[in-house]
């Protein structure tokens, strides 16, 4: 995929998104949940920071509003009482998989446009879809 196609299907996954009923997160919000739900924990604040190389404030404001949302929450470490575990909750990965949906959708339409395009060979002129 090069880049021009990549933007383009960010664009209507984004557009799909904000038509959608559901939170209407930001980049660092959705990045620090997609993190969380995908990548194996757990997760602490320290951790998504330095993985995402933001600072410790930025990931607490973020999860403040992911947890706000009811999107993940943090729990006590019960290894170590001075920290606390990120984990997303059934929400939050409900709304994950309702974005991976939308991805899933998107790619789909494109396909079949791409397919249904014609495509000019010299002087004919044919279809995917012939």
């Amino acid at each position: 995929m090069d880049r021009a196609s990549a933007l383009s299907l960010l664009k209507d996954v984004l557009a799909e998104t904000v038509r959608a009923d559901g939170p209407d997160l930001n980049a660092r919000q959705a990045a620090i949940l997609l993190r969380v739900a995908l990548e194996p924990g757990p997760h602490t604040v320290r951790g998504l920071a330095e993985g995402l190389s933001l600072g410790k404030p930025a990931v607490s404001r973020a999860l403040d509003a992911l947890a706000g949302l009811g999107l993940a929450a943090r729990l006590p470490d019960e290894t170590d009482k001075r920290s606390v575990i990120v984990k997303a909750t059934a929400r939050g990965l409900a709304v994950l998989a309702r974005l991976a949906d939308r991805v899933i959708a998107c790619q789909k339409a494109r396909d079949m446009e791409a397919r249904e395009r014609p495509i000019r060979t010299g002087a004919e002129t044919t279809s995917h879809a012939a």
